[in-house]
């Protein structure tokens, strides 16, 4: 199978949100995977987006496709979309401000970015953004899908968790509160904080492993039990991510440690509220 994005096709598919507060109202998207996800695609290459819609079909994948952010953010505002795959070079908004934005309206509606090959700025950028995964151009559809797949698997693990969770399952440490059954991270300020699921998987490991040094194996053996951390080579990544959520200095983290040589510790105390 030809790969999208060679200098003769020009790939790319992006993931975006319409601006919303109130995620499952705008986009449908309530964290449940469905047997046939419904999936974006935005690019402003036609032949692109139809190739795309086309080979995600025959895969069992519910396709919409958009041109443009004006359009995405219309779709979006009508239908119920499971995932974006999201072009990081869109005329007028790009997608990192898409995903920037997205992020801070609350939106965990799952992102895979497509990034120029060797853009690695770009593609650090994105995750920290809150993309959830990326496909450098040119790319292979069935890596795609594969990713695809895996994004919502990670999804539908944290979904299956949050259902599992009892009732009042809450943890608190340093003045901050996690609700293990909705996912809720409320601060010292009592302000809510949005956390991805990747980003949510994260803190569960830390909460119920407090004061112990973990290798990046071990944090991703104990996620890999629920499916959520995105993929090994951006553990650091999600780790810099969480430490922003949590007002954790990155020049000098008191809450999350790096290790050399170890991994990370979580040093905080951790208590059932």
């Amino acid at each position: 199978m030809p790969a999208y994005g060679s200098s003769s096709v020009r790939p790319a598919v992006t993931i975006g949100y319409r601006k919303a507060t109130d995620v499952g109202r705008r986009s449908g998207y309530n964290g449940f995977m469905d047997a046939n996800a419904h999936i974006l695609v935005v690019d402003d290459d036609r032949e692109i987006r139809d190739l795309l819609a086309r080979f995600l079909a025959r895969h069992g994948l519910r396709v919409t496709t958009a041109r443009d952010g004006a359009e995405m953010m219309k779709l979006l505002d009508e239908k119920r979309i499971d995932l974006v795959v999201l072009d990081l070079m869109l005329p007028g908004e790009d997608g990192l401000s898409l995903t920037r934005r997205l992020r801070e309206a609350r939106s965990n509606i799952p992102i895979v970015m497509l990034t120029a090959m060797g853009e690695d700025t770009d593609r650090i950028v994105g995750l920290e953004m809150g993309a959830d995964d990326y496909v450098p151009k040119p790319f292979n559809p069935r890596e795609l899908l594969a990713r695809i797949k895996a994004v919502l698997r990670r999804v539908q693990s944290v979904a299956d968790g949050v259902a599992a969770a009892p009732h009042g399952a809450r943890l608190k440490f340093q003045g901050w509160s996690l609700d293990l059954a909705t996912r809720d991270l409320t601060s010292p300020d009592g302000i809510m904080v949005s956390l991805s699921a990747g980003e949510f998987s994260l803190l569960q490991v830390f909460v119920e492993h407090p004061r112990r040094v973990l290798s990046r194996d071990q944090l991703l053996d104990f996620a890999r039990g629920r499916s959520a951390i995105p993929f090994d080579r951006s553990i650091d990544i999600q780790v810099s991510r969480l430490r922003r959520r949590l007002g954790d200095d990155a020049k000098d983290p008191q809450l999350i440690k790096t290790v050399r040589g170890g991994g990370y510790l979580f040093t905080a105390e951790v208590e059932k509220a």
